[in-house]
């Protein structure tokens, strides 16, 4: 008995321990970039009630530090995106500077 209680706070522990992460394996300690766009970047179909929430997604790419929010207006643009990548980060970057150069400079 005094073992398997052993084992339970041992598991227990472990569960605690281990990063938490998201269903789409991406893990969930540093925030991602929140997505720039009031739209899809695959399709340019504008986000809106009548379609529903949007897809989300968090783009990963340790070599290039990206670690992005990606919304898609239904679940057939995210291999689109996948397809080709660097395609769409290009247009979300884009959308960053821009909102970046229209944010007042702190002081």
């Amino acid at each position: 008995m005094k073992h398997l209680l052993a084992g339970m706070i041992f598991a227990a522990l472990i569960f605690l321990a281990a990063p938490a992460s998201r269903a789409d394996g991406t893990n969930s300690v540093a925030q991602p970039t929140p997505y720039p766009l009031d739209h899809c970047v695959v399709s340019g179909d504008k986000f809106d009630s009548s379609m529903g929430a949007p897809i989300e997604y968090v783009y990963q790419d340790k070599a290039k530090g990206i670690n992005q929010e990606i919304k898609f207006c239904c679940p057939m643009c995210k291999p689109d995106f996948l397809k080709n990548p660097d395609k769409y980060m290009a247009i979300i970057q884009q959308a960053e500077a821009h909102q970046a150069k229209k944010r007042p400079a702190s002081k």
